[in-house]
């Protein structure tokens, strides 16, 4: 056992480690000033049991209880719709369905008519541009006729 480290080596005490540094002694003791004990987890408060659930079927215990509101309480106005509220939504559905395909097809139009318009300015200039260069080749060709006549007198 004397092989064994003792407990009492292996820790120094705190008047040892005051000896050593007196700075590391106030490090140490703000250390444990700093940290407050554990809190520890209130119990729980004990419940009775509800008892059993299941109702007989015959028993007029069991379904949706009845209430009795006001006319202007917002529990008495139902969520669900009457077939003219249905009819109305479904024509105001329509006619914006309608004022939007209607802008849909406004735009396309546009678009179809900005394209015919840029074929045109396009088509004319290939037609210039092809006149351009037949004018151009053929002005080469009397330039190099009339430079090679000049050449032999």
């Amino acid at each position: 056992m004397s092989g064994e480290p003792s407990p009492h080596l292996a820790k120094p005490s705190l008047t040892e480690r005051s000896n050593s540094s007196s700075s590391s002694s106030v490090d140490h003791q703000e250390h444990q000033e700093m940290h407050a004990p554990i809190p520890t987890r209130p119990r729980l408060i004990t419940r009775k049991s509800s008892g059993t659930l299941i109702v007989p079927r015959d028993s007029t215990e069991v379904g949706p209880i009845e209430h009795e509101y006001e006319a202007d309480d917002v529990r008495a106005m139902s969520p669900r719709r009457t077939s003219e509220d249905l009819e109305n939504l479904g024509r105001e559905a329509r006619e914006e369905l309608h004022r939007h395909a209607m802008a849909l097809q406004e735009s396309l139009l546009m678009l179809f008519n900005r394209i015919e318009a840029v074929k045109e300015e396009h088509d004319k200039l290939d037609n210039n541009n092809k006149f351009l260069q037949k004018y151009i080749g053929d002005l080469m060709s009397t330039s190099k006729i009339t430079s090679t006549g000049r050449g032999r007198k």
